[in-house]
């Protein structure tokens, strides 16, 4: 994985739309995927869940090593 851009970022992107945080634990961020996965669950309860969603894809797909 490059940078943003590569194939390695859209899948992670793509992952990470699914399940928040599967993005990062791939990319290799397991502290950040920790904190996605447990925000989204936490806020799943207020039904928001879905702004994590969101916002772990863009993550992903921005990151630069």
């Amino acid at each position: 994985m490059t940078g943003q851009g590569s194939s390695g970022n859209v899948i992670a992107a793509l992952a990470s739309f699914f399940i928040p945080g599967l993005g990062q634990l791939i990319q290799g961020r397991p502290f950040a995927a920790f904190f996605y996965f447990v925000g989204h669950l936490l806020l799943w309860i207020i039904f928001l869940g879905w702004i994590v969603n969101l916002i772990a894809a863009l993550d992903a797909a921005w990151y630069r090593p």
